[in-house]
């Protein structure tokens, strides 16, 4: 993912990325249970010095959006997993402060003269949350799991730089001749199929998060409730009402734990940005996104924050359902729609309408950024988007468009940008398509199925490279979802991968960009960003560019 999903993150790439919130409990203990004003306790302290105790914890809220698809690294493949996965564990590296990796459960390593072999030295009091060590084996354990095609994991491709990664993961191969090992408890060797590098960013990735191995095997559904959960982050699992909340505290088995300010963070599930700054409003939540609707009113407000985010909304044609066979039709319907006007005037928040698919902030070996290099892709361009429709009308025999249903996930904001497009579509190109909401279960189900026509998408990167979003459309990925098959297209992403001369790998990306717009089996709307109103007392929240937010040093004023 810089994901997938760009989200749901990120549905919220919207799929949106995860908006954090701070409260002290005022009125109730830390059970839950009504305060007595003087009533001893046995020990003799009143219940008066317990509440103040209680209210002095520091507890922060969070809207997470919905209920995560899954605690298990490799499967929870989205926003609404990734950024609880980030503060409950930890991988061989964590992005910091400026977004680049530092070390984290590796405390060192050494990289080979040849740029495929990396050696990782495991710190010594890095720990699981039940006070286990953390193990090389813990991370062979894990990143063989990620590849195992039995599995079947959405984010298997991520490992295919590992040496034997896609032949395992493809059934040619076996687990025995994956470049995995751990020569000592505290040692972690990968050896890779050709250098990579961004392999460092890569591996920040909740995907190659380790799992404690024994845990795992002795119970498969280890991340299913909060009491088998076990974790190697800054905050462990308290408790989980699924579809309701669940509740993280303090890890104090964390390396890093003298960093960690919280006691406590409550993550809420509430689907509807409106009803999320509803609780903001009323002192229920610290930090919220902020409504399209109320975008004019809030967005110069002195407490928005503004983040840049790695991804993009975009909308994907199923080729294998008519009328989306055809080139020209499929490139009539992204020319016909205004992506300005829908960042502008639907999204609002200061979006950014895309022109192509690589998101800006990606520089290149001679210092230019990708996006300004490649130029724009696919433009608002309705006279040439109406001539394109009657050339490919013309193609397929087609005396009238067979029926056009455009499917969304539900949000508020993505019905607004479906309505818009649907409008536009009438406009200038004088059709009616047929709008489809469907809840994110059933419409994520449906996408990967190949059952949708013309559907929203999102994506945030998973890591920092271009790459990362260009190979979703190799044949047969498991993030394609449009039936798009090129083998120049899938021979471009090869070598984008495996180059070793960073210019002639770039130039092999933009041209891969540029073919992608050429066959148009996708078409852009607008890059994300993070906006959100906060409270002034709330600091320390970091919002990466990938997607994840990073709690381990936020901090609540009291």
């Amino acid at each position: 993912m810089f994901k997938r999903v760009f989200l749901l993150l990120l549905a919220v790439f919207v799929l949106a990325i995860a908006a954090a919130c701070t409260a002290t409990d005022s009125s109730q203990t830390d059970d839950g249970n009504a305060s007595n004003a003087s009533n001893e306790t046995n020990d003799g302290t009143s219940d008066n010095t317990e509440k103040e105790a209680a209210e002095e914890e520091k507890v922060l809220r969070i809207n997470n959006g919905d209920e995560p698809t899954s605690f298990n690294p490799p499967k929870g493949f989205d926003s609404v997993s990734y950024s609880p996965l980030n503060n409950m564990m930890e991988g061989l590296t964590r992005l910091g402060d400026d977004h680049t990796p530092q070390p984290a459960m590796a405390e060192e390593w050494n990289v080979s003269e040849d740029g495929t072999t990396y050696t990782f030295t495991l710190r010594e009091d890095a720990n699981w949350s039940n006070g286990d060590p953390v193990t090389g084996e813990d991370f062979v354990y894990a990143w063989t799991e990620l590849l195992d095609p039995d599995n079947g994991y959405p984010s298997a491709f991520l490992g295919y730089f590992i040496k034997g990664g896609e032949a395992f993961n493809s059934g040619e191969g076996s687990a025995d001749d994956l470049g995995l090992s751990a020569p000592d408890e505290k040692t972690f060797e990968v050896e890779l199929e050709a250098p990579a590098g961004f392999f460092l960013n890569l591996v920040t990735n909740p995907a190659f998060f380790p799992v404690n191995n024994q845990v795992a095997q002795d119970d498969p559904d280890w991340h299913a409730e909060a009491d088998t959960f076990v974790g190697n982050g800054p905050f462990k699992l308290e408790s989980w009402e699924h579809d309701n909340e669940f509740v993280m505290v303090k890890n104090e088995e964390y390396w890093d734990a003298s960093t960690v300010n919280l006691d406590k963070i409550r993550w809420y599930m509430v689907s509807e940005t409106t009803t999320e700054y509803q609780m903001f409003d009323n002192g229920e939540l610290d930090i919220s996104s902020i409504p399209s609707e109320l975008s004019d009113q809030l967005i110069d407000n002195e407490n928005v924050v503004f983040e840049d985010q790695g991804g993009l909304e975009f909308f994907r044609y199923n080729l294998e359902k008519e009328p989306f066979q055809n080139e020209k039709i499929r490139k009539a319907f992204a020319l016909a729609v205004d992506k300005q006007e829908i960042a502008d005037y639907v999204v609002k928040n200061k979006a950014k309408p895309a022109f192509a698919f690589v998101s800006p902030g990606f520089q290149s070996p001679d210092g230019s950024d990708f996006r300004e290099a490649n130029g724009e892709l696919v433009p608002f361009s309705p006279d040439e988007a109406k001539q394109l429709l009657e050339e490919g009308m013309k193609e397929e025999g087609y005396d009238e468009l067979p029926e056009v249903i455009l499917s969304y996930n539900t949000s508020e904001t993505h019905k607004s940008v479906a309505e818009a497009i649907q409008s536009m579509y009438t406009d200038h190109l004088g059709i009616d398509v047929t709008l489809e909401n469907k809840e994110w279960q059933v419409f994520s189900e449906e996408q990967k199925g190949l059952e949708l026509q013309l559907f929203r998408s999102s994506f945030l990167f998973d890591y920092g490279d271009p790459v990362n979003f260009l190979e979703s459309f190799v044949t047969d990925s498991s993030m394609n979802r449009t039936a798009y098959s090129d083998s120049d297209y899938d021979e471009l992403i090869q070598k984008s991968k495996t180059e070793s001369d960073e210019a002639k790998r770039w130039e092999h990306m933009y041209e891969a960009e540029k073919m992608l717009a050429e066959d148009m089996p996708i078409f852009p709307i607008r890059y994300y960003n993070q906006v959100a109103i906060q409270n002034p007392d709330l600091s320390g929240v970091l919002r990466h560019p990938v997607g994840y937010l990073e709690l381990k040093k936020a901090d609540l004023k009291q």
